[in-house]
């Protein structure tokens, strides 16, 4: 793809506005300083007005002319046939998503309508969007700063009710709001540290040294729960990846297909029967749970259920939540001693399978094992089920959950990050704030405390895009769909 610099944006683009295929309507998006006269070229109103003249975010009726386009207007329009019959709206700059003078024309929704649409107006003057051009021009115009415009792609991607809430937060300039209040602080605090430094042969202090230090401490304790936030809003983001293990035959398949509430994967009594790694999702309380079932871990010389317990340790490494089964029938084997014990440090849902059988094994059991070694750090939830039956099957459902994502976001009381490069900004922030305060501790120089601060603030300010890097925008702005 060929980077959008600043000179690109003397261009009026174009772009199909809704998706791929068949649809009842089918949206054309203009935008540029010339998107009025080239959308004029093409379309008619049936008020009889120009496109200059209409009123700005009103619809209006019309129809959309096309032919193998002629350079008169007065043989053109002569000349041209109806592709057909449309609601235009324009939306004049700046009140609009890009910033700049806007045109949308609404259709049918057959592919052969929005592609010719689109072939009319290159040929009148406008050429193709490039993925997330517009939305790279709203940032690029003031319309957004960069984590809104970030919110704009993971508001389009939402698979959950959580993570949709996320990114609304994020579009409506949560997130913004606090970086650029921790951004003024450090401001105001830099401006004083620097008056200090012009007048220091005077020996004036526009601050105290422990109020100075007091307000450092308050920005670098708020960035780091921003960081806390990260693994919990990425989870959101994204879904908890949680991964069923187990040994052999202890109902692994069986309790996926009765999360599912469908027979997705084959069950059988013979070792061996799950090879690969299967995957699907399922929505409990509003965010996504992804599913994975592994093969049963255990020594064996078949080379394909090699293959498939060498697939399901990569899953285990990637997993937010390991939901990890035993067969309640069954006296607990040092199998399922040692996957208790290997994987203490991870986030679990520890499952006693087969609750219609005679009990061998209790829970009790289990977590006396899992707390008897080094403490688990993460949480750790206890279920009985009947994955036969479906009897604890919800309860499993909400462990996941619960264990995966805390209470803050659903309480409403703090705003979330769930993107990494958020996070890595902010690491760079924290690190340069403690730097400001050992270098004060230290009794250093205020060029070297005011030398950190300005590392923060850089940090700070990719974030929302204050500072920015052509590259890291060519990034962002690559993964969005053309059209948006």
């Amino acid at each position: 793809m060929v980077s959008v610099g600043m000179s690109a944006l003397d261009d009026t683009i174009c772009a199909v506005a809704t998706p791929a295929g068949e649809g009842g309507v089918g949206i054309v998006r203009v935008s540029g300083s010339r998107a009025l006269p080239i959308a004029s070229n093409v379309v008619r109103l049936r008020c009889a007005k120009p496109l200059s003249e209409i009123t700005s975010h009103q619809l209006y009726l019309g129809k959309f002319l096309w032919e193998q386009f002629q350079t008169q207007d007065s043989v053109r329009h002569e000349s041209a046939t109806v592709l057909d019959e449309v609601l235009v709206v324009t939306m004049r700059a700046p009140r609009s998503y890009t910033g700049e003078d806007v045109v949308e024309v609404h259709g049918h929704g057959g592919p052969l309508i929005v592609q010719a649409m689109c072939e009319a107006l290159t040929q009148a003057g406008a050429r193709m969007a490039e993925p997330g051009e517009f939305t790279k021009r709203a940032f690029l115009n003031g319309r957004l700063d960069l984590t809104q415009a970030e919110a704009v792609l993971d508001t389009i991607q939402a698979n959950s009710l959580h993570s949709l809430k996320l990114a609304q937060e994020h579009l409506q300039g949560g997130l913004s709001e606090i970086i650029q209040g921790h951004r003024d602080g450090l401001v105001k605090l830099l401006a004083h540290i620097e008056a200090g430094m012009d007048f220091g042969e005077e020996d004036i202090q526009f601050i105290e040294q422990t109020e100075l230090q007091e307000k450092l401490r308050t920005i670098v304790g708020a960035v780091e729960t921003l960081i806390e936030s990260a693994r919990e809003g990425r989870i959101i983001r994204e879904g908890i990846r949680t991964v069923i293990l187990g040994r052999p035959n202890v109902g692994k398949s069986s309790v996926l297909n009765a999360i599912l509430d469908v027979n997705r994967a084959i069950v059988s009594q013979i070792p061996g029967t799950t090879r690969d790694v299967l995957e699907e999702s399922v929505m409990v309380e509003g965010v996504m749970i992804r599913l994975f079932d592994t093969a049963g871990l255990r020594e064996t010389t078949d080379e394909l259920e090699q293959e498939g317990m060498s697939r399901a340790e990569e899953a285990i490494q990637q997993a937010n939540v390991l939901v990890m089964v035993f067969d309640q029938s069954q006296a607990l084997t040092e199998k399922d001693m040692g996957l208790i014990q290997e994987y203490r440090q991870k986030t679990r849902v520890m499952i006693l399978n087969k609750h219609d059988l005679p009990q061998q094994v209790s829970l009790e059991d289990i977590q006396e094992i899992a707390t008897s070694h080094e403490k688990n750090l993460l949480q750790t939830e206890y279920v009985q089920v009947c994955a036969l039956t479906g009897e604890g099957i919800d309860d499993v459902k909400r462990a996941i959950k619960h264990v995966a994502v805390g209470r803050r976001h659903e309480a409403g009381d703090s705003v979330l990050i769930s993107r990494l490069r958020h996070k890595v900004l902010l690491q760079q922030t924290a690190e340069a704030l403690h730097n400001a305060l050992a270098a004060i501790d230290d009794t250093r120089s205020a060029e070297c405390v005011a030398l950190d601060m300005r590392v923060a603030l850089q940090a700070l300010g990719e974030i929302v895009g204050t500072v920015t890097n052509e590259d890291i925008l060519d990034q962002i702005f690559r993964e969005f769909c053309i059209g948006k």
